[in-house]
Order: structure tokens, then C-alpha cells, then sequence
């Protein structure tokens, strides 16, 4: 039997024969998923924390995964240059997740995506790598081994060497730390198989080699607009190659390296050619005898015919468990996902089977998903976006869901300011909702705001569906909300709007207007929307907490939130954890004010000091084991003091 052949057979017999092991090391976990665009934001504000649940970990062991790969804009959850301080709320988050990974005993990897397709790896990113690892090995050393870093996402356009050292430099750093967790490294080139063998045997043996693999690029990535040129034009790649249903390449491509990948298809679009690459990192694990993981592979969904889709699926899934490499698939419910093309990608009813029967995963249940008019009413934001909608929004202003300026409850509230004329906070609700009930039985909007302009207009609506119909359009059902209704004098007001007394205002679509005709339909209704519609926010600032759709006109004004409400007769509360402390201490307030913590030694010096809203984590590296006080001031001069031990290290 020839090595193709075999090779054939041998990843088709997986499932009923698969392998117990090989004698080079192998990954702790084996199959696993992307979860990608969560914690993929430009800030760690900007980041939707409620997107994903411990019931959507739930869900994803039970298709039989066992790990999952979290990209995370590492660099930009910090409070930027010169010491790159990750941010608590984003600590906070990523230790809930921990939580939720640890409970059911799903492998999870931190995987540092600060990446750009369009600009190369700076030669200087080891000075933000070394500081931003180091504060997460300090963070989650004390966690279980489910937890893995990833020390940078697909370096490129870096030398081979300049990379492997920053590379082990960050090794290095991290273990000053944390001794434990397994460290995900990979080489340069994007993560490319080519270039593992250019890495060195580096000095530490809880490491895992990653690689990523997107052969044949022109059927992976056809469709797509990230590259250049744009592979827009490219669309209908077959595989594996067939010379019947192959289309010619677009002119606009001659000359090209994507007319090169059209003149080599017959070749690279085969299964041979697919498995030919994948034994490249093979060699390299067998080789080296260190574990090696596939970090990435996928196809785009929207531009690549289903059933050629679900082949490459198989021939590369099958063959990475025939030959023992752990891999996660790009991505969940992202272009490359799992689900059902233009679903609502709900777990219950848009899985894509096929493509998980190729994967051989788990196949559970699935019902044709019916929407149901709502019987009862639900908070669309409180300190969190509900994990009912999904944040749209666009802005040229600063728009921040966990603001600490005086929430009227909780801890955080919305901010949004400089944003210009037709710019939206958009809650889009996931799937459409049914509100056609609500509205009969009296059901309301209802919110605090606050704002410190008088001049302030803004307009509050729904909108529905545009359906396949074509007269049908996006209309908006909604309320100007300004000086007439609000006093916004910085103080938060209550606003209890029935959804029977909005009116509808029209549509715009296609750029063109289109007056109310009275055709709004409560039965689809897509999005809420908060816009300045007449004049630009500007230097307006304006606040929201406690967004609901509610029948009970019962929510109150906090006397605690007013400005004029700090008094002696007004305490806080402080927590400090850990006590005794070690490389860090954390402080939680229950007010959010800018407060003022300073650590005194015995001798009364002042070692540190730091200004603070609701919740900071101290760097006590460099602090001497002892005994020390910590004081906590509020803006009135109220103060709390608390011992602390700061044990060794």
C-alpha cells in the first residue's frame, strides 16, 4: 500500500481506532475552539464581558472539546506606555473566566492576540511583552494547570532570531513567577509550520509549540478583504481541486501572488498536499520530542460552498488526530465558526452538523428555533450589557459601559460624550425580540440618565426588522428626550416611557429617507438605539444606568449618587484582599469616588500611594516583608485605615 493510501486509511479509521499515543510528547488537551471578537477590543472598557457565559462553556465541552483558546488584546487591556498596568476590570473578568474553566475542567489558554494583519512585529515588543506577562503570571500563578499562556499571536514580518529571543525572554520573565503553567510559544512567519524548525530548543519543559494552518490559502480565504489585494473577487474554489468545477482566476489577480495560488491549485488543493504540510510540524515534534499544538485552522464561511467547506474540515481534522496534535479550530461563532451561516448562531438550534460530524464532535439536539412573543420584561444594562443583546454601537465620541462616575446603582454606569450628530448606542437585541405583547399589557422603557448640558437633545427608539419583503424597511419607533423632559443638570432623573406612547419616525435606508407610514412592527423588533438625531452630543457628557422593559414604575434616584451627597454621616465601605498580602494587594470600595490609598511602614513612610475608583490592584514587588498600614481617603477627607502584612517572596 503506498504512504497515501495508508495515510488515507489511516485518518478515516480514526474514530474507531484511534491512536493511544506516539512517543513524542503530546499537548495536555487535545480538541478545542477559538472564542473569538470577545475579548478582541481596542480597550478593556470596550470590552462586552457578558457576550459569554459558564453556560456557553457548558455548552462547548458538551460537543466534546476539551480546551479553549482565548485571543485577547493583551497590550490594549493596560493603561498604555510607559508601564503597560493591566486594567482591573479586565482582571477581574479574566479571573471569572478562570473561574468558569476551572470548575468544568476545560483546558484554558490566554492567548495574547495584539496583532495587525497590516503592520509587522515591532523588533522592540519584547519591553510590553516582558511587563504585560509578568503582571498575568503574578495574577494567575496560584490558578490550576487548566490555565496556559500564549506568550504573542502570529509575529511576522520579524526576523526568525529577533523573534526567538524576545521569545525567550518572556519564557524567562514569566517563570520569575510562575513555575507552573504550561507557556504556548510559536515561531515567526505567522505561526507558520515552515518556520518551527527555526526555533531553538528552548531551556524549559512545560512548554507546547504552536503552529497555524490555512492550506490551500486560496480555498481558506477566499472571499476574504483582510489581505492585499482584497481576495474579494476570489469565490467558488473547489476542494479538493477539480479541474470541472474550477473557476478561471479574475484578471484583476494577473501578476499576482494570489494568480500564483490559482496557477498551483491543481497541486496544493489536494488532500496529499494538505497532509504533505501538516507532516512538516510532525517532523518537527518527532524530532524535538516537545508537544506541538495547532492553534488555528479554518475556512470562511461566507464565501465558500458548504459542502467544499465541511471536506477541508474533515481531511485536516481527521488528520491532525491521526497523527496526535491537539488543535483548536478559528472560531465559534465568528466567519470561520461552527454555526449556520446567517443564523442567530444559538447553540439549541443553528449548529452546523455537518461540519461537526466531520470533526466527529459531539451532535446534540437541534429544534427550528420559534419566536414567541415576550410574557415578561428584562434589564437590557445594569453595570453589564445583558447577555440578551450584543453592543453595536458606533461613535466618534468616548462611549464607556462601566463608567465609576456616580452609578445610581451598582458599581458602573454608561458615559458617553464628544460623539457627533447621528452617532448611536446601539443594544442590539439577539434574536429579534417579540415586544407586540409588552406593548399591549403596558410595558415600559425604563432608565436613569443624567447629563451636565441643558442644550443636550438625544432620541431613544427601537427599530425592527427590514425583512425580504421589498417594501419593507428598518422603521423606528422611539422619543426625543431633552430639556422638556429632563432637567440634565448632572443629577440622575428617572424615565418611565410606556411603549405605547412612542411614535414612530420614519426610516432611513439605502441613503434615502422615508416618512412614517405607520408600518413599525413590534412582532420584529431588532435594536434599541440612543442618538443625538438633531445636533451633535459635542462636550455634552451623558450617563445611563438601569436600562429595563418593565410594567412597575418603582425605580428610585439614589440620594447616595447626588453630588452634594458626600457627608460624614455617609461612610464607605473598604474590602483588602489578600491579607496576609504577597506580590500584590487588591482594594475594593463600595463608593465611586476618586479615592486616595497610601501605604505607611512602621516608621510611618510613605512606601506607595495611588489615586483609585471602585477597585485597584498594588504592585508590591520591591516592598520589604513587614508589617504596614494602609489608608484609604474619599474626596471629603473620611478616611479608614487598615493592618496589613506583606509576607515574603
Amino acid at each position: 500500500m503506498n504512504r497515501y493510501l495508508f495515510q488515507k486509511a489511516f485518518a478515516l479509521c480514526l474514530c474507531a481506532c484511534p491512536l493511544s499515543g506516539s512517543l513524542a510528547q503530546q499537548a495536555p488537551f487535545h480538541r478545542g475552539v477559538n472564542l473569538t471578537s470577545w475579548f478582541q477590543a481596542s480597550g478593556p472598557r470596550e470590552v462586552q464581558y457578558t457576550k459569554y457565559s459558564m453556560e456557553d462553556f457548558v455548552n462547548i465541552k458538551s460537543l466534546g472539546f476539551d480546551v479553549i483558546r482565548l485571543p485577547i488584546n493583551l497590550h490594549h487591556m493596560t493603561g498604555g506606555e510607559p508601564d503597560y498596568i493591566l486594567d482591573g476590570l479586565f482582571l477581574e473578568n479574566l479571573h471569572r473566566v478562570a473561574d468558569w474553566a476551572e470548575e468544568l475542567q476545560i483546558h484554558l489558554i490566554f492567548d495574547n492576540h495584539t496583532f495587525s494583519v497590516e503592520d509587522d512585529t515591532d523588533p522592540q515588543v519584547g519591553t510590553i511583552l516582558n511587563r504585560v506577562w509578568r503582571q498575568m503570571a503574578i495574577q494567575f500563578a496560584d490558578r490550576s494547570e487548566y490555565i496556559y499562556y500564549e506568550v504573542l499571536n502570529e509575529p511576522h514580518g520579524i526576523a526568525d532570531a529577533t523573534w526567538n529571543n524576545i521569545q525567550r525572554e518572556v519564557v524567562e520573565t514569566i517563570r520569575q513567577h510562575d513555575s507552573v503553567h504550561y507557556i504556548v510559544i510559536g515561531p515567526a512567519g505567522w505561526n507558520s509550520y515552515h518556520n518551527l524548525s527555526a526555533m531553538p530548543l528552548y531551556d524549559d519543559e512545560k512548554l507546547i509549540y504552536t503552529f497555524h494552518f490555512y492550506d490551500p490559502f486560496l480555498f481558506t480565504h477566499q472571499g476574504s478583504s483582510w489581505n492585499t489585494p482584497s481576495m474579494e473577487d476570489v469565490e467558488n474554489i473547489p476542494f479538493p481541486y477539480d479541474p470541472d468545477s474550477m473557476p478561471a482566476s479574475p484578471p484583476v489577480y494577473s501578476g499576482t501572488w494570489i494568480g500564483n495560488l490559482y496557477n498551483s491549485y491543481p497541486v496544493d488543493g489536494t488532500v496529499q498536499k494538505v497532509w504533505d504540510l501538516i507532516d512538516i510540524a510532525v517532523q518537527f515534534r518527532d524530532q524535538r520530542n516537545v508537544p506541538i499544538y495547532c492553534g488555528e485552522f479554518g475556512v470562511y464561511q461566507p464565501t465558500s460552498q458548504e459542502i467544499h467547506r465541511v471536506n477541508w474540515y474533515r481531511t485536516v481534522g481527521q488528520y491532525l488526530d491521526s497523527m496526535d496534535i491537539a488543535w483548536t479550530m478559528w472560531d465559534y461563532h465568528g466567519g470561520f465558526g461552527l454555526f449556520e451561516e446567517n443564523s442567530d448562531g444559538l447553540f439549541d438550534h443553528d449548529l452546523n452538523i455537518p461540519l461537526l460530524e466531520a470533526l466527529d464532535m459531539n451532535i446534540p439536539e437541534q429544534t427550528e428555533y420559534v419566536k414567541r412573543p415576550d410574557s415578561t420584561g428584562y434589564i437590557l444594562y445594569d453595570d453589564y450589557l445583558s447577555n440578551l443583546v450584543s453592543e453595536a454601537s458606533y461613535t466618534d465620541g468616548t462611549l464607556d459601559y462601566y463608567s465609576p462616575e456616580r452609578p445610581n446603582n451598582g458599581k458602573y454606569c454608561m458615559h458617553w460624550t464628544g460623539a457627533s450628530r447621528y452617532m448611536a448606542v446601539v443594544f442590539d437585541l439577539r434574536p429579534d425580540r417579540d415586544l407586540s405583547r409588552l406593548v399591549n399589557e403596558n410595558y415600559a422603557l425604563d432608565l436613569m440618565i443624567r447629563g451636565d448640558d441643558p442644550g443636550i437633545s438625544i432620541q431613544i427608539r427601537f427599530l425592527d426588522s427590514k425583512t425580504e419583503e421589498p417594501d419593507d424597511l428598518p422603521w423606528r419607533m422611539g422619543i426625543d428626550v431633552n430639556q422638556a423632559m429632563v432637567s440634565f443638570d448632572n443629577e440622575w432623573h428617572h424615565l418611565h416611557i410606556p411603549l405605547k406612547n412612542l411614535t414612530e419616525r420614519g426610516a432611513w435606508y439605502d441613503n434615502t429617507w422615508y416618512d412614517p407610514r405607520g408600518d413599525f412592527n413590534w412582532t420584529e423588533v431588532d435594536r434599541l438605539e440612543i442618538v443625538p438625531e438633531q445636533q451633535a452630543l459635542g462636550s455634552g457628557h451623558l450617563w445611563f444606568d438601569n436600562i429595563h422593559i418593565t410594567n412597575m414604575d418603582t425605580a428610585q434616584v439614589n440620594p447616595r449618587t447626588s453630588v452634594r451627597s458626600i457627608s460624614p454621616e455617609d461612610p464607605f465601605r473598604v474590602n483588602v484582599y489578600p491579607n496576609p498580602a504577597g506580590a500584590f494587594l487588591r482594594i475594593k470600595c463600595d463608593t465611586p469616588d476618586i479615592m486616595m490609598c497610601a501605604l505607611r511602614d512602621v516608621n510611618g513612610r510613605n512606601v506607595l500611594h495611588k489615586r483609585f475608583t471602585v477597585s485597584v490592584e498594588l504592585d508590591l514587588i520591591g516592598i520589604l516583608p513587614g508589617l504596614y498600614l494602609l489608608t484609604i481617603t474619599d474626596p471629603a477627607g473620611h478616611n479608614t485605615q487598615k493592618k496589613v502584612i506583606i509576607g515574603p517572596r
